[in-house]
């Protein structure tokens, strides 16, 4: 219940709408550009769990190897620069008010996220 109660004040307080927003518009970009398309898909799962991201973590996908890793350096200099970036500024800005520090406890959470989306996975937290 907690978590519930959680993930709805980050929706209206935290920013996860408009960090969702963020993470649709990187994977429009991404779709539009045919090659990116893993991208795109690697984006709207960010979108997914930054609008509701308390009882989950991400976790790195087995079988993920080499290509990823290659994958994720190409996705820093396209768009994860400034998605982490607007993670750290909210997260700050959150964390100003005695209220806003689980939201940005949850922002800096999801700054490696936005750095290395590719093989990684959303899962339920323990």
């Amino acid at each position: 219940m907690i978590r519930f109660v959680l993930n709805v004040l980050w929706l209206v307080f935290g920013g996860g709408i408009v960090l969702a927003a963020g993470y649709g518009l990187a994977a429009l970009v991404c779709f539009l550009l045919v090659v990116t398309i893993p991208f795109g898909v690697a984006s709207l799962r960010l979108a997914v769990y930054s609008l509701w991201p308390f009882g989950r973590t991400l976790v790195p996908r087995p079988g993920a190897g080499a290509p990823s890793g290659l994958a994720n350096v190409l996705w820093v200099v396209l768009a994860g620069w400034w998605l982490a970036l607007s993670h750290i500024a909210a997260g700050v800005a959150l964390c100003l008010t005695i209220i806003g520090i689980p939201f940005g406890i949850a922002n800096f959470k999801l700054v490696p996220a936005a750095f290395w989306p590719l093989g990684r996975e959303v899962v339920p937290a323990p």
